[in-house]
């Protein structure tokens, strides 16, 4: 209760700290956390391929990046708390189209689902730098992440159980529960809002005057590509993890118990953010990538044939992503000018789209040739490049 009561409600002036930030953030992790092993294993189901996945999967990736990109003027004329609001809205309409368990609702409730995710990830984003300062983001951050464990644990191999238990609508009825749940202790918080000293510039820069005043600043050029790796191991393994086990004979709820079990390694991200603050970011994040890259490319080597082999270098691979969820948009934070923060936050964000679009592109024309392993291999061969670009251009005052 602490956590909840730690911002005043609706006291003007009065900051949140980083607890208030992780509650909010642990609620908002479940509502996605029980849909997010079904998504791909109900996608699965109903298309009958991994490679039918990645087209589907493709296409609602750069739906949602075109939409993205238009948030900062659409925030711009809305305020926070409202933004937030709809996308816990799309989050629940989301459910009820998964519910249906037909390939229009599929679709459009992956794109509600990833459009909701989107906007509340850019408005908490930009709460979380209003309320807390810089120098303590290596503290904050980490504890977010840790905080949120618990939602992951459970999360994915409760939504899975009841897919296979009770039907499509199971994981959907808890996950609009959930976001009801988030939205009334979110209105009942009402964070204060700092009003956006850019407005007028916001409103009439376009998104490409955006992205091209994000390319010109190195350093947020090289804080997206260490965020965009990091999600790239995510949504590979979130996807396709789940069906390389049901490929390879096993149990739909092992691929859930495979989620859940990795997500139990994000408690090691407040020890990697105290390892960030005695050593520096630069070398936590170049060794998570190097540790995440050998597992990645060892899983898909053992792949179907040896899945246990396969899924616990999965596991350890996790362990280093849970290292880069900890710190890994630090170099963003500490980069991102304050008066650009609601014009650049939508454009840094684009990682997650690009994450799931890229890789899945990539995947659909792999998969026509080979088996489902070899995602892990072309995977780990990126987080390798990106692990020596960090190495070699993070500052190591970092």
């Amino acid at each position: 209760m602490t956590a909840l009561t730690e911002q005043a409600t609706g006291a003007p002036g009065r900051k949140a700290g980083p607890y208030t930030f992780a509650a909010i953030f642990s609620l908002e992790s479940f509502v996605r956390a029980v849909n997010s092993t079904v998504v791909s294993l109900q996608s699965y189901d109903i298309l009958g391929s991994s490679q039918r996945v990645s087209l589907l999967s493709t296409v609602v990736a750069l739906i949602v990046l075109l939409l993205t990109l238009q948030l900062p003027a659409f925030l711009s004329r809305m305020p926070k708390r409202y933004a937030y609001a709809l996308g816990i809205g799309l989050m629940i309409n989301a459910s009820i189209a998964l519910s249906t368990h037909t390939l229009i609702g599929q679709s459009s409730g992956m794109l509600m689902r990833n459009l909701g995710a989107a906007i509340m990830n850019v408005t908490l984003a930009i709460y979380i730098l209003e309320h807390i300062r810089r120098a303590d983001l290596t503290r904050s951050e980490p504890l977010r992440l840790s905080l949120s464990t618990f939602s992951w644990m459970v999360g994915p191999a409760t939504g899975v159980w009841l897919y296979t238990s009770i039907g499509p609508a199971g994981p959907q009825i808890l996950a609009i529960l959930s976001a009801a749940i988030l939205l009334a202790v979110f209105w009942h918080l009402r964070l204060h809002e700092r009003p956006a000293p850019d407005v007028t510039r916001t409103r009439k820069a376009s998104w490409t005057s955006n992205v091209r005043r994000f390319m010109a600043q190195p350093r947020l050029r090289l804080a997206w590509v260490i965020a965009f790796g990091r999600s790239c191991f995510w949504s590979t393994f979130f996807i396709y993890s789940p069906i390389m086990m049901v490929e390879a004979g096993l149990p739909k709820t092992f691929g859930g118990l495979l989620i859940s079990g990795s997500q139990a390694l994000l408690l090691a991200a407040y020890l990697f953010g105290r390892l960030a603050q005695v050593h520096g970011v630069r070398i936590v994040v170049a060794l998570a990538f190097a540790v995440g890259a050998a597992t990645s490319i060892a899983a898909g080597v053992f792949g179907v044939d040896q899945p246990y082999w396969a899924a616990g270098f999965l596991l350890v691979g996790s362990l280093a992503a849970s290292a880069l969820d900890g710190v890994g948009g630090i170099p963003f934070m500490r980069a991102v000018r304050p008066l650009e923060r609601d014009r650049m936050m939508p454009v840094y964000r684009s990682y997650i789209d690009f994450s799931e679009l890229i890789p899945a592109s990539i995947y659909s024309v792999v998969l026509l040739y080979f088996g489902i392993g070899s995602v892990f291999i072309i995977m780990g061969a990126g987080l390798a490049i990106i692990g020596i670009l960090s190495w070699l251009y993070l500052p190591r005052s970092l």
